[in-house]
């Protein structure tokens, strides 16, 4: 049961995460309130018929007499700040039904914070099914390689299906290819894909590693990885989406220098220890096995860490900036340019560092031209 204390963190982060971004909600929702109450009070009423104005439009509204030396021009300004008013009025309440508009943890696009909450909102369901019953439980033992396939498919598909058949408010008028949560998909699909297709090679050839349970493969890697993969990096990648947002809005009054250092530092711990924990939950599961664990998690966990040292600020990217979107094919070309970038990366630790741990003489790869996964 040791394997439940990681899983019990990972949902406790999670849930943490949420109630401080929901937090943020009626803060900023009664900050509107007062904002449209105060607009209310200071608005000037403005007379309906006076000897220098046309008669009012509408009927019964509230007015003041004025003195017979008010000028119609100041008269006319009264009117046109009434009608600002009314706009702005308007407008911020629009904005209060809308949601937090400037929020520490949240997002400004509707559509993004709404995907980045449901991600969030999901973790415990996959997290729970997989290290909360399946591992700790052994439930493995009896697992064959369809299985361990619906295992996988049972945590990832839903996460594409619940927002198809449940629209939200927010996206019911956008066209699919708009919405956030298909743009965070689709990047994240690329990014794991490359991962598990490639670079899973590099922990076998680097970190010793290696899968064991039975399973359905493809370039030697199990299916059931891609998966479960998929649904893990959306939780980490809006996990560091959300607190680098609370981070930039911290250092915001700092120079940029510092702003630059203290967000790479954040992004590199954060990196750190999310491989770290990862690897500290699956620990009990058997057949994902490793030459050396201990060296795994101190070492091991630092190369891990590149796949995010480069992805999580990119990710981060996506439809960020209020009014500019990005469309799919922008997506993928940036999810696809990220997995290039930590490609080279794990490829120079490869050829320069060599593996953590004594590997067999058939497996050996410093120095050696070509790649892991071509051998």
């Amino acid at each position: 049961m040791a394997a439940v204390k990681p899983v019990v963190w990972m949902i406790l982060l999670a849930l943490l995460l949420v109630s401080l971004v929901s937090s943020s909600v009626p803060t900023e929702a009664a900050r509107l309130v007062e904002e449209i109450r105060g607009r209310e009070l200071a608005r000037i009423p403005i007379c309906p018929a006076c000897v220098c104005c046309k008669p009012a439009d509408r009927k019964g509204a509230d007015w003041i007499e004025t003195e017979d030396s008010v000028s119609a021009r100041q008269c006319r300004d009264l009117l046109h700040m009434s009608k600002k008013m009314s706009v702005f009025n308007a407008e911020a309440k629009k904005r209060h039904r809308a949601g937090p508009r400037n929020s520490l943890w949240l997002a400004r696009d509707p559509s993004k914070r709404w995907g980045e909450l449901f991600f969030l909102l999901y973790t415990p369901f996959w997290l729970t099914l997989c290290l909360g019953i399946v591992v700790p439980f052994k439930l493995y033992e009896n697992f064959r390689e369809l299985e361990y396939l619906l295992l996988g498919l049972v945590s990832a598909v839903p996460s594409f299906l619940i927002p198809v058949f449940f629209v939200s408010k927010v996206d019911s008028s956008k066209s699919w290819k708009d919405r956030y949560w298909v743009k965070a998909s689709l990047w994240i699909v690329v990014f794991s894909y490359v991962g598990n297709y490639f670079w899973t090679h590099y922990f076998f050839s680097v970190l010793g590693a290696s899968y064991t349970f039975p399973s359905w493969r493809m370039n030697n890697v199990p299916h059931t990885t891609f998966l479960l993969t998929h649904v893990c990096f959306l939780f980490y990648h809006v996990m560091s989406n959300i607190t680098i947002r609370r981070l930039r809005h911290s250092v915001a009054g700092l120079p940029q220098s510092i702003r630059w250092m203290t967000e790479a530092a954040w992004i590199f711990a954060l990196s750190y220890f999310i491989a770290y924990l990862e690897t500290l939950a699956i620990a009990n599961f058997p057949y994902y096995q490793f030459v050396d664990r201990a060296s795994m998690y101190k070492v091991g966990s630092l190369f891990y860490a590149i796949y995010f040292f480069v992805s999580f600020p990119m990710f981060l990217r996506i439809d960020e900036e209020p009014g500019y979107q990005w469309d799919l094919p922008r997506v993928a070309i940036d999810s696809l340019g990220a997995a290039m970038l930590v490609t080279v990366l794990l490829d120079l630790w490869r050829i320069f560092l060599g593996p953590i741990v004594p590997i067999a003489v058939n497996k050996q790869c410093i120095g050696q031209p070509g790649l892991p996964w071509l051998s």
